[in-house]
């Protein structure tokens, strides 16, 4: 059988503090408890690789800008020959 189907389908009670309450402010600060919780699992890049990432995204658009100008010249040229009335 799936775990899934025996899960309750409503959370219960107490499960999450300030889950069910009409309360805003208990609900902000489950929101900010939980994004300090998140951030703190954040592993920061050293120096090195954020050098390395920073060159491959440098390298990646550089690639995509060429690759967009090339299909663009392609096609204006294939275009300018379908369209044009040639001189007669």
């Amino acid at each position: 059988m799936n775990s899934s189907q025996n899960a309750p389908s409503a959370p219960r009670t107490g499960d999450v503090q300030g889950s069910g309450s009409k309360n805003p402010f208990l609900a902000i600060g489950l929101f900010i408890r939980q994004v300090i919780a998140e951030l703190r699992k954040v592993v920061v890049p050293s120096r090195r690789e954020l050098v390395l990432y920073s060159i491959t995204v440098l390298l990646f658009v550089a690639f995509m800008i060429l690759l967009i100008f090339g299909l663009d010249a392609a096609f204006s040229w294939i275009s300018r020959i379908a369209f044009t009335v040639p001189d007669v």
